[in-house]
């Protein structure tokens, strides 16, 4: 029928415009001229299931293709799954997944804090002086139990590990203390065996001082710390500013701390110059004991020039410590004058040694 159709518009002498051979009009209609309420009723469909601004010219539903191909074929709109596909991209619907960007309710001197934070970096870095970035990593169980991520093996032939991860309190577990040094792009990282308490976080440190600090920097009167707002070295936990009080009696150090707004630890350096590379190492790996850890981790290096120094720490960090308003008043502790709370330098006492 169709060439039948072209031959008489060839043999009846029409002229066509530049360019075509059929007449306007020619060939099939769209699926929704030959149906017009199609597209209204997919609307309605997925109205209720639109996620994202309603503003954005971007959206993205929820139903699979296949169930709303289904459900507009049931009220008498046949149409197949891949035609939805087809009509969603044309109204600028798209398949996306989640983004974490959310970080709850921002702080009004987020944004003031993170330039504060930058300028100190800048000028300790400008003039030599040590600048960590700080935190713990997540504490992982050991024993064979499954480790997010894959690594290659032969076909079919999977690691077999615990069929669940829902540990009894006596699994021991490990916590990674992570110091990122950004001046020189390196890691030491202090794996703990018992509790990430403020005085493990600080021992961490004074460890990195003791076997790497002191040597690459042998003139300095200062350290520069960035951390989080919470955790083990949260800028509310007196036992973190006491047990930093005694590492500056002992080095001789200011050491200065410059905490995250809460809710953006992400953007701390350890998380995505350390972290991330550790977790990448051991991907598919069960961790089954502390050595384990402890070589995946100073096994880590990256192609610019990222070297990871690890240790384990066997010592014992009591949990519950109280410190008094008195231990409080002796430390040595200056607060900035933007938001000392999260900024400020403790020196060492005076009479103390190093």
């Amino acid at each position: 029928m169709t060439i039948t159709k072209g031959i008489r518009e060839i043999t009846s002498g029409i002229v066509l415009p530049e360019g075509r051979i059929r007449k306007a009009g020619g060939g099939r209609k769209r699926i929704t001229e030959r149906d017009p309420g199609l597209l209204p009723l997919l609307n309605q469909y997925i109205e209720p299931e639109t996620r994202g601004d309603p503003e954005s010219p971007l959206q993205w539903v929820c139903k699979s293709t296949r169930t709303l191909a289904a459900e507009l074929t049931r009220q008498n709109h046949p149409i197949c799954s891949v035609k939805v596909a087809q009509l969603l991209h044309d109204q600028q619907y798209s398949l996306q997944s989640n983004r974490k960007t959310e970080e709850g309710s921002n702080h009004p001197d987020r944004d003031a804090q993170f330039r504060h934070i930058n300028a100190q970096v800048k000028r300790a870095l400008a003039v030599g002086m040590p600048v960590i970035s700080v935190d713990t990593k997540k504490k992982e169980l050991i024993g064979n139990y499954a480790n997010h991520g894959q690594q290659w093996r032969h076909a079919k032939d999977p690691r077999p590990v615990n069929g669940h991860d829902f540990a009894s309190p006596d699994v021991p577990r490990a916590y990674p203390y992570g110091i990122y040094d950004i001046g020189r792009n390196t890691g030491f990282i202090n794996v703990g065996t018992d509790h990430d308490t403020g005085a493990f976080s600080v021992a961490s440190i004074h460890g990195w001082w003791r076997a790497e600090g002191q040597s690459l920097y042998p003139k300095a009167t200062q350290l520069l710390i960035t951390a989080d707002g919470g955790g083990s070295n949260g800028y509310r936990l007196r036992l973190w500013k006491l047990a930093l009080q005694k590492l500056a009696d002992q080095t001789g150090l200011c050491v200065s701390v410059c905490h995250f707004p809460p809710g953006t630890s992400k953007w701390n350096k350890v998380e995505h110059r350390l972290f991330s590379f550790i977790s990448s190492n051991w991907r598919g790996e069960p961790l089954r004991d502390y050595e384990t850890i402890v070589n995946l981790i100073s096994r880590t290096k990256t192609s610019a020039g990222l070297k990871v120094t690890c240790r384990l720490d066997r010592r014992k960090y009591a949990t519950g410590r109280r410190v008094s308003d008195e231990e409080m008043a002796r430390i040595n502790l200056k607060p900035a004058a933007f938001h000392g709370e999260w900024n400020y330098t403790i020196c060492p006492a005076s009479g103390s040694h190093m």
